[in-house]
């Protein structure tokens, strides 16, 4: 049955005999869409267009960046440690930024070659594997130009001084927390083409022109 028209342009619904604007319904479904668009819910086209991935070249200086920032963290809790020193002195070397962008790098295309195949806990300890032999050669290779900022020659376990398996819980631990938190965070991670610095072009532009995505 067809609705009714009455005479101030509103419908009755078919047995009801309530009223409808259909105008208002939809207003009411437009508002909807563009709170759902602001909210994130609806990614609007030419936004889904612009953002791409970050570079490799981006990826490994944000990696870098971590893997120097938790070096002088954790150096200075190890010296808080052993030590008691309250003065927290966390120390590393440039060579740590170049070390530790290009492993972590190397980490990510593992990791997408892994996540289907290997259990987490059997992804860690392969990136542990290879977080002792990339710190053994870059740390041999600096070494012959007497630059191996490193020195484990103290520890009971270790192996010429460049490595050893004390740090061995340590390297599991950071491992995932480098899948988990640093290299799927960072693959989320696009770059808005279009944006314009401090001027967001669309609702999921950020100021930076970064957009986050799942």
């Amino acid at each position: 049955m067809l609705a009714h028209t009455v005479e101030n342009g509103t419908e009755a619904q078919p047995g009801t005999g309530t009223k409808v604007n259909p105008g208002h319904s939809w207003t009411v479904i437009l508002m909807s869409v563009r709170s759902r668009a602001l909210k994130g819910v609806i990614t609007p086209v030419s936004a889904m267009a612009s953002a791409e991935p970050l570079t490799a070249l981006s990826r490994w200086y944000l990696y870098a960046i971590h893997g120097y920032f938790c070096e002088v963290m954790f150096t200075a809790a190890w010296e808080f440690v052993v030590n008691f020193n309250w003065k927290f002195p966390g120390v590393t070397s440039v060579w740590a930024l170049f070390i530790y962008g290009t492993s972590i790098l190397i980490v990510e295309r593992m990791y997408l070659r892994l996540r289907g195949r290997c259990p987490l806990l059997v992804r860690c300890l392969i990136y542990t594997l290879w977080t002792y032999l990339w710190e053994f050669t870059t740390g041999f290779i600096l070494r012959q130009f007497n630059a191996c900022p490193w020195d484990y020659s103290q520890f009971d376990f270790d192996f010429m001084g460049l490595i050893t398996l004390e740090y061995a819980v340590p390297w599991f631990c950071g491992a995932l927390i480098m899948e988990q938190f640093i290299i799927r965070n960072t693959l989320r991670l696009r770059f808005d083409k279009n944006a314009e610095p401090g001027e967001p072009s669309g609702p999921l532009a950020l100021a930076n022109g970064h957009v986050k995505t799942d």
